[in-house]
């Protein structure tokens, strides 16, 4: 006998980093699975340590960790994780990071200036990744950035089909932050029955980082609600000047909806300040309860980042569950 054959079956883990582990934890329950046990934390110098506590052989596995603050550490630590699950002969490695961490970095806008996002991609597949998951990114040319395949999830029918449910009585008009989502704006208002588009026109001081000089509304807004959407809010600066220039253009209210919920101060209080009668926002980033405020909606990412696990460990389709526009 020149050779042995045997048929195993596959063999799907899901970890998850400190990061965010209730976020790990709700992925887990929709697949149906529990967490690997894992053993981590920093020496007295910061560095850091991660064990698994059991064999990853084999396995296909799902390494989820949410690059928020502070980034530099977990970002070090997701990949960790990948460098010691390649370094245990796990057969497939699919990062999740539902936020890609240094992902408005993603081009130079002046000499001498880093391409951070593309870094960041190279650095997991240094480590050992095989496939990236992320949601909403800030730009669509970070797909190409890794040098394997790329999920790019949407939290879209999660927020539209909320903001349908509660206020599709009322008569509405989605408006984009800037000219450059006119796209995604077009399917929320094709999500939220043809409503009609808006954009603001905004010019970005490149000295100074999230100022907003002017805004502008491009567009019909006079007595409707306006859905103001845009893939993250850090400091609030862009979404609230926003949304005051479409209460000044005559707008009935404005409903703010990210997907990527950063918050750095003063982000809370201005979003409290603003006009905004609630912002709607999921958890792919942790949410301190002291961030937490009576205009603000927390949906649970989960589901869509569960069924795109499973869609990737089954070989199907995760560009169907939106539409044919993953």
């Amino acid at each position: 006998m020149t050779s042995y054959t045997k048929t195993t079956e596959k063999n799907l883990m899901v970890f998850s980093g400190r990061a965010h582990p209730e976020l790990g934890e709700a992925v887990a329950a929709q697949l149906d699975v529990s967490l690997v046990p894992t053993s981590a934390y920093d020496f007295a110098n910061g560095e850091t340590y991660v064990r698994f506590e059991e064999s990853v052989r084999g396995c296909d596995a799902f390494v989820i960790q949410s690059h928020t603050v502070p980034i530099n550490s977990w970002i070090m630590e997701h990949l960790i994780m990948v460098d010691a699950l390649k370094r245990a002969s796990a057969k497939r490695i699919t990062v999740v990071m539902p936020f890609w961490g240094y992902s408005r970095q993603d081009k130079k806008h002046r000499g001498r200036e880093p391409i951070s996002a593309r870094l960041v991609a190279d650095l997991f597949k240094t480590a050992g990744a095989d496939r990236i998951i992320s949601v909403d990114l800030h730009a669509d040319q970070l797909q190409g950035y890794f040098d394997g395949p790329v999920d790019h999830l949407h939290a879209l029918p999660l927020l539209a089909d909320y903001i349908k449910e509660k206020y599709g009585d009322a008569d509405l008009a989605v408006v984009s932050p800037d000219a450059g989502r006119i796209k995604v704006a077009e399917r929320w208002a094709a999500r939220l029955g043809g409503a009609p588009l808006a954009f603001i026109h905004k010019t970005r001081r490149t000295d100074v980082a999230n100022e907003v000089v002017a805004n502008r509304v491009v567009g019909d807004v006079t007595g409707k609600i306006c859905v103001l959407t845009d893939d993250m809010i850090d400091t609030g600066g862009t979404i609230v000047k926003a949304a005051e220039a479409l209460m000044k253009d005559g707008a009935a209210g404005v409903v703010i909806a990210a997907t990527h919920a950063i918050l750095s101060d003063p982000a809370v209080d201005r979003l409290k300040n603003s006009p905004a009668v609630e912002v709607v926002v999921t958890d792919t980033l942790p949410i301190e309860d002291e961030k937490r405020f009576d205009k603000l909606t927390v949906l649970s990412i989960a589901p869509i980042l569960g069924r795109a696990i499973r869609a990737v460990f089954e070989d199907g389709s995760v560009t169907s569950m939106f539409d044919g526009h993953a």
